[in-house]
């Protein structure tokens, strides 16, 4: 028998403030590369080396793509909670039921409890957080007393599915 999926939900990171400041970075490093490395006319007041400028290009395009490509994956299955924080998790981790003690969907404070948004440690023992936007998420809690919140956009189906997909099974006639 095939594992049914409840709850399915994947999260990239839109935080437009963030994509203004990073492609204000980019036009700007940009520019200094074509007038100081192409043109020859230095960049600046005190202009970097043209080795530093396109270092510091390259930086700022990996970041670039590195946050354009974060995703969150999260399902929800008869199974357990399975999760994904890509690039971070090459595949994706699994959290049986019978691993978790508790669970909940609750409202959070990325930055008071996690310290913002992202793959973070808790303070406080608040455990892992694994979080893209928002101030909703699934908390777990496991037999071993660890805890993880999963962030999600979505937490009344989160938590229905969750109510379905820890529903006994029905005997087969």
């Amino acid at each position: 028998m095939e594992n049914q999926v409840f709850f399915s939900e994947m999260q990239r990171f839109k935080k437009w403030w963030v994509w203004l400041i990073l492609l204000a970075l980019i036009a700007l490093y940009t520019y200094g590369v074509i007038s100081q490395v192409l043109v020859g006319r230095p960049f600046g007041q005190k202009p970097m080396t043209d080795a530093v400028l396109l270092l510091t290009l390259g930086l700022i395009l990996f970041f670039a793509v590195l946050i354009y490509n974060i995703r969150l994956d999260t399902e929800i299955t008869k199974e357990g909670v399975q999760v994904r924080f890509f690039p971070f998790h090459l595949r994706p981790r699994r959290y049986p039921w019978n691993s978790i003690r508790r669970w909940e969907v609750r409202k959070y404070s990325a930055i008071i409890e996690y310290g913002g948004w992202g793959f973070r440690l808790g303070i406080f023992g608040k455990g892992k957080a694994l979080s893209i936007s928002g101030d909703q998420g699934l908390q777990l809690e496991f037999n071993d007393d660890k805890k993880l919140l999963i962030g999600t956009r979505k937490p009344k189906e989160m938590e229905a599915a969750i109510l379905r997909a820890r529903q006994p099974k029905e005997p087969e006639a």
